[in-house]
């Protein structure tokens, strides 16, 4: 039988909620801040038995239905030819940013020389506690990275949507290469032993409704349809139209707070679900945290459904209201 996570993702029958939480090898685990003394972020993410551990750090405390591997969005970057570094306090840095049309990549590096160290935290993950669990990749979707590139960094998003006004063909070129090398990433996942896979494009909601169809859309269904996976598409800020999300074709739409999830059952139709609990209610106390997490699950309905929050899991939450999230779920069973 396939695994819970992976069954859910596809809309099949399960006997409870799989769950699993975005950022959940984060801040928030004292070990994860024990070995952020000797690593930098970046060296974390490229030395395959460093991150391999932190990925595992909720695995052993929580044994969720996934473990998420410990990576970042920005990775595809690199065989784009985009450098970047992560600033305490300011956050990504791109060293060399797109400055106008002329900047616009024709190609990108083969994924599997540039990313190597993605596939082998794969090979490891899937060696240590493959047989147990989902193992889930990412990458950041294309709207999301292109922000990046044109602000230099993380911003407000104007700049993008300013390129998308100032040179329609160069924004679209520049969505058009991104997607590529993103799916190829997502490609190169899967064959290193993710289960499922999650398009982080976080910022498209900013894009107006007409620009997410003509210029967004074709390009997310291109990524659902060209991965031999599972795929979740998390796109925040869509309330009120996720019959976009919808038609891109993803086998699950990941929902951040401020929809109503039972609204959006209805409105998505056959598609999965996940989320979408707001992630400041880690902080109340554990009953609440239960009780939240009940709600959330018994407004999904038993089918298609994965557990999760709206978006990460910040870097101060109590790891008992963690664990009290993911026992909801590990203790609850659907009415046959």
């Amino acid at each position: 039988m396939e695994k819970l996570l992976v069954r859910a993702v596809r809309g099949e029958d399960v006997e409870r909620p799989p769950v699993w939480l975005m950022r959940q090898a984060g801040r928030h685990i004292p070990e994860y801040r024990e070995i952020r003394e000797e690593y930098s972020f970046l060296e974390a993410i490229k030395t395959p038995e460093v991150a391999e551990r932190i990925t595992l750090l909720p695995w052993e405390r929580y044994r969720p239905d996934g473990v998420v591997m410990f990576s970042d969005i920005l990775t595809v970057l690199e065989p784009l030819g985009f450098d970047y570094r992560i600033e305490s306090g300011v956050g990504p840095v791109i060293e060399d940013p797109f400055e106008g049309p002329g900047d616009v990549p024709e190609e990108y590096a083969p994924i599997g020389d540039e990313l190597d160290y993605v596939g082998a935290l794969l090979d490891r993950l899937d060696r240590s506690v493959g047989d147990e669990t989902s193992l889930i990749g990412f990458a950041g979707g294309p709207f999301t990275l292109a922000s990046y590139i044109v602000a230099g960094g993380s911003s407000r998003h104007d700049e993008i949507r300013q390129l998308r006004a100032r040179h329609p063909e160069a924004f679209a070129a520049l969505l058009d290469v991104i997607a590529d090398a993103v799916l190829d990433s997502l490609r190169y996942q899967v064959d290193h032993g993710a289960d499922v896979v999650q398009l982080f494009d976080t910022y498209a909601g900013e894009l107006a409704p007409a620009d997410y169809r003509e210029f967004l859309q074709p390009l997310h269904r291109r990524i659902c349809a060209g991965v031999d996976a599972p795929v979740i598409l998390f796109v925040r800020n869509m309330a009120g139209r996720l019959d976009a999300l919808a038609d891109a074709d993803p086998n699950a739409v990941s929902l951040d707070w401020t929809v109503d999830i039972a609204d959006a059952r209805d409105e998505l139709g056959d598609v999965a679900v996940q989320g979408n609990m707001d992630p400041q209610y880690l902080f109340g106390d554990e009953s609440f945290v239960r009780a939240e997490a009940e709600r959330v699950i018994e407004a999904a309905g038993p089918r298609g459904h994965v557990l999760n929050l709206g978006h990460g899991v910040h870097a101060d939450t109590p790891v008992e209201s963690v664990r009290a999230f993911v026992e909801t779920a590990k203790n609850w069973e659907y009415e046959s």
